[in-house]
């Protein structure tokens, strides 16, 4: 490389450049004007000769200088591509790494035994990337290179963000498990699953052992047992108070702009709050696109369209929207029966006699906006804007002596959120990171009686700030801390308004906590064992109460193919969903979220602990996990009981202790698995009548048998699901009504039938040219049609008989997706 001692000048135009050196030189340029035309440098010194000048214009422009008959120099343009060359260490050990992927604009190639390699690049300021499984990617200009001999390049591990995945391809392509016990899905390189065309986040989850939904909802998850609401959900470290559209039949997070995610069903790291369950994390993509990327798509419930568009060489843009299908198709198969399944036992089909509804009106959108920006090698800075709607309305009417009235009512449930992410690298061993956030989430509805010339209004307001400082540091190979304060301010409105005769009550909670977390993580070089043993201590400054909470996660390698793996948490939460009745808000979305009071509702807290056994080999994936948690301070009127605790206030506990079992073969095309959970899950409320009774989650026996064949692009699944029967109380069959209310049995004594689901679904992608993918695909839900039962209730008839209510999830459900993106 040609050292120059620059003295200082300014950038100038080529042409400018190229008069100065005729004058000090007997050469002459010969050029075509549009190839020199905008091509601006600092100008040589003047104190090195002719040649090294022409080398410096080489270097510094896109041109090739060439000498003919020593006297003139012809310019044209670079068609000639240039060799690179770099030997690529650990920063650590100083030690070679072979293998690592090297990205150019055009080229790519790997580290060689050596850990040395060499690209060619066309452009002096092409960005070269290079990557390798457990170290971060390192970025660089390949100006910083040429003639400067094959430089060392030092990467640095990524203990932090990429946990070694210990077994891959679980189930499907894209999902694996980490060796501190989460369950990840890769939505960049995801296979296929029964019953789906798209990546819907919490449908996909629903797949992994231990997850379910009883009622066939994304807004009813159940981890081993619990609630919904005893999940903390995150979208780009936001919390999330909403998650479904169609009031719970779809996710609100949008798969085009989701990348990856991850489910933490125990041994959560300290630096995760507010969940007595499970911990759900999605993630955007995280890089900064060199090249815009658009895509446009229709199912038959929604249409979408995202873009990814480069802002400059440090940032780009990402942009996802997704909106209902009524306004362009009044109705589809699929949309029909997500409407009606969302109607059922709701004031849309059972309303007063006399009284009829009509004009429907539905629409659900979402809006996901983020900006990636990298400031420098060191900082990046991370922007996030998420917007989600529902809206539901309709006009009840009735004739009222021979005059026909009318008025409106309806629901509308949405979210608006936004945050910031700053981490700066500040060396090779030590990094922080910053994010702030604020979340708001409002649930509202307008009911209007008629009959009684009244108007009811309901609303349910959730605001919180979140302020999270973390630091990141290795100290040596083996060992690494994390460390952090958060800071959480959660405020939480509900309004009940009735205008004849006038009532108003509104209640507004507020709750202010302060946590330090800390966190240890060791892995040896062998990779024998991974332990994580955390500690996170919170301050509720409202009920002065200090909360100290251990996590551990460990993972010991018995032998080549077997691993045994410990895990265990105490936990805490002081959010929670409760039911006042019924028919609130309709009776279409009855949970309202309220704050603890450590009165009526008190701190929700738990403990878990499981241990489990995994093998693999030769593509065969047995895993089993004995897990026990409890569950204690839950209220009654959170568990949504409709039998004779239906209006009980009560404080209570649930302990569930189970096994889940999952066996999975891989073959070179086809996948099959077989996934079984036995649970026993049982309350206890000292108060009531009954104090042990099953839970309303109880499902004792639950059986998943799927199978996925791929053949070049086309994708085929299949599933069964299959569970015991819910609980249910049944009223007595000798006297039912007892002073006008129905007289139950004992409490979750029985069952209803059992659950049978078989799903089916096939995608293709192709390319129609090098830039236009096509993705397709149809799937079928409950393709035999089974009546499954997930919920009754008893009602009094004008006769005083109690009539049983059943609901049904979802019959016959067909999907179509097409998607087009380039």
């Amino acid at each position: 490389m040609v050292s120059y001692g620059q003295q200082a000048s300014s950038i100038q135009p080529l042409i400018l450049i190229i008069k100065d050196i005729e004058s000090r030189f007997d050469y002459k340029f010969t050029f075509a004007n549009d190839i020199i035309e905008g091509v601006e440098l600092i100008s040589p010194p003047n104190s090195i000769s002719f040649e090294d000048t022409l080398k410096y214009l080489e270097e510094h422009t896109q041109l090739t200088f060439t000498i003919i008959n020593n006297t003139f120099v012809s310019i044209n343009e670079r068609d000639t591509p240039i060799s690179i060359c770099g030997i690529i260490k650990d920063i650590g050990t100083n030690t070679i790494i072979e293998g690592a992927e090297v990205i150019g604009a055009k080229t790519t190639t790997v580290s060689d035994e050596l850990g040395s390699f060499k690209i060619e690049i066309i452009e002096n300021d092409e960005i070269i990337l290079i990557n390798h499984l457990g170290y971060q990617d390192y970025k660089f200009s390949a100006n910083e290179m040429i003639d400067g001999g094959c430089l060392e390049i030092f990467l640095s591990p990524q203990t932090f963000d990429l946990q070694e995945v210990v077994l891959k391809n679980y189930i499907t392509k894209g999902i694996g498990k980490t060796s501190d016990g989460k369950l990840i899905i890769d939505y960049t390189n995801f296979g296929s699953l029964p019953g789906l065309i798209e990546a819907d986040v919490l449908q996909t989850i629903q797949a992994l052992p231990g997850v379910y939904s009883i009622d066939e909802t994304v807004s009813n998850i159940n981890v081993r047992g619990g609630t919904h609401d005893q999940n903390r959900i995150l979208w780009d470290g936001i919390r999330m108070y909403q998650s479904g559209h169609f009031f719970g039949l779809i996710s609100v997070f949008n798969p085009n702009i989701t990348a990856k995610a991850f489910l933490v069903k125990n041994g959560t790291s300290s630096e995760y709050s507010e969940a007595v369950s499970g911990t759900i994390v999605m993630n955007s993509k995280d890089t900064v696109s060199d090249k815009p990327s658009f895509g446009i798509g229709i199912n038959l419930i929604n249409i979408d369209a995202f873009a990814d568009i480069p802002i400059g060489k440090k940032s780009s843009l990402q942009i996802s929207a997704r909106k209902s299908i009524n306004d362009i198709l009044e109705q589809t198969p699929t949309y029909s029966r997500y409407f009606d399944r969302i109607s059922q036992d709701s004031e849309l089909t059972s309303n007063e006699q006399n009284v009829s509804n009509s004009d429907f009106e539905f629409d659900f959108y979402d809006t996901n906006l983020r900006w990636n920006y990298d400031i420098s090698k060191k900082d990046k800075l991370r922007l996030n804007f998420l917007l989600i709607n529902n809206d539901l309305i309709f006009r009840e009417n009735v004739l009222i002596n021979e005059r026909q009235n009318s008025r409106q009512s309806g629901i509308s449930q949405n979210s608006i959120a936004g945050g910031l992410w700053y981490q700066r690298k500040w060396n090779a061993r030590f990094k922080t990171s910053l994010q702030i956030y604020e979340t708001d989430y409002e649930l509202q509805a307008n009911n209007v009686d008629l009959l009684q010339s009244q108007r009811f209004l309901q609303k349910n307001r959730v605001s919180e700030t979140g302020i999270k400082l973390k630091s990141n540091y290795i100290v040596d190979q083996d060992f690494s801390v994390v460390n952090g304060y958060q800071f959480i301010e959660t405020g939480i409105t509900n309004l009940n308004d009735i205008d004849s005769p006038i009532f108003v009550e509104q209640e507004v909670r507020v709750n202010r906590s302060h946590s330090i977390f800390s966190e240890i993580r060791y892995t040896p070089t062998n990779k024998s064992k991974v332990l994580h043993l955390g500690l996170r201590y919170s301050f509720l400054d409202k009920f002065r109460k200090h909360i100290v909470e251990p996590r551990l996660s460990y993972n010991q390698k018995l032998t080549e193919y077997m691993n045994l793996e410990v895990l265990g948490e105490l936990k805490h939460q002081t959010t929670t969903q409760i039911i006042n009745f019924q028919n609130d808000f309709l009776g279409i979305e009855k949970r309202r979220w309220f704050l603890s009071d450590e009165n009526e509702i008190p701190i929700i807290r738990s403990g878990q602990v499981s241990l489990g056994l995994q093998y693999s080999r030769s593509r065969w994936l047995v895993t089993a996990e004995a897990f026990y948690k409890k569950v204690k301070n839950i209220t009654a009127r959170s568990q949504g009981f409709q039998n004779k605790f239906e209006f009980k206030k009560g404080i209570g506990d649930y302990t569930v202790g189970g096994l889940d079992i999952l066996v999975n073969k891989r073959f070179t095309t086809l996948s099959v698995w077989l996934g079984y959970s036995l649970a026993r899950n049982q309350y206890t409320f000292n108060t009531f009548e009954d104090k042990e009774f099953p839970n309303n989650t109880d499902i004792a026996h639950a059986l998943t048998l799927g199978g996925i064949y791929t053949f070049n692009k086309f994708k085929l699944s299949a599933g069964i699901n299959w569970h015991s029967g819910l609980p249910t109380t049944r009223a007595v069959s000798l006297e039912p009504v007892l002073n006008n209310t129905i007289d139950f049995g004992k409490a979750n004594s029985d069952r209803l039938k059992t659950y049978f689901r078989f799903d089916i679904s096939g995608v293709y992608d192709f390319n129609l040219n090098e830039d236009i993918h096509v993705h397709t695909g149809i799937s079928v839900w409950n393709v035999t049609n089974n009546n499954n039962i997930i919920g009754n209730s008893y009602r009094l008839n004008q006769e005083n008989i109690p009539v049983e209510m059943m609901k049904s999830a979802l019959e016959i459900t067909p999907n179509a997706v097409f998607r087009i993106s380039f």
